[in-house]
Formats: C-alpha cells, structure tokens, sequence
C-alpha cells in the first residue's frame, strides 16, 4: 500500500510526486557527502518517484565509484533525492523535501554505515541511531 504525496525543492523549480510506502525506510548515513547534507533520507522504489516539474533544473553530481547518483536543484542548490549505491533501483528522498514531511516526524533515525560500504565491505550495517525528543509545551 502507498500513499502518493508531493515534494520539490525549497525555491519550487522542481517538484516531483512520490508513491510512498506505507512503512517507509528511513535513515542518515555518515558517508562523506551525506554527513555534509545531512538530510534524512525516505528509501523508495526509483518508479515511485516522478519529477512533475523542473527537470531541466535538476544538476547530478557523482563521485568514487559514481554508482550514487546525487541530484540537486540548480537554482537553490537543496539535495532533493539520490540514486542509492546500496541498492540501484531505488532512492534515497530528502525528507525534507517531501511536502508534509519533517525530520523531526522521526523520533528515532537509524544511521548507515556508508563510510564501510556494503559495495565495498559485503556487510550492511549501521552505526547507530540518532534520537529527535519534543520539547513539552
């Protein structure tokens, strides 16, 4: 079962229509460039994901093996989704940019191991969680 939501970057040159899972995968990773980015990413099936508007917005930017695709906008620069090097059919979604949607919706993220790679070591693995508590009030 899915539920289909909009999402797009944070200036609305692209946006885009997700099948979401009904118990979706979410995580961080502390790989090199998402440890920079630092969002929390939504994994989905690549043909759940359509981009509706602003493609020709969308910059891709790869790097070591090139197998994770990253695409960002290139108006306002916000990381929208990446093509997963862990599993190449599916994507790895900023949350963020999910219309709706918060990091902070998440009380607990588990965090992936991308610095040892499954590609590279044959294990998946995380390293641990990070925990977001409400303030009362």
């Amino acid at each position: 079962m899915t539920q289909q939501r909009q999402g797009g970057c944070h200036c609305g040159a692209v946006r885009f229509t997700l099948d979401m899972p009904e118990n979706p995968v979410i995580r961080r990773c502390n790989c090199t460039i998402c440890a920079m980015k630092g969002v929390v990413m939504l994994d989905a099936p690549m043909t759940s994901l359509t981009i509706t508007a602003g493609e020709d917005s969308l910059s891709l930017y790869t790097f070591g093996s090139g197998q994770a695709r990253h695409r960002f906008c290139s108006r306002c620069g916000i990381h929208t989704f990446h093509q997963l090097r862990s599993e190449p059919d599916h994507y790895g979604i900023n949350v963020a940019c999910i219309d709706g949607m918060s990091i902070y919706d998440f009380e607990e993220t588990p965090v992936f191991d991308g610095q040892n790679h499954p590609a590279d070591t044959g294990q998946y693995q995380y390293i641990g969680v990070m925990k977001f508590e409400r303030t009362p009030g």
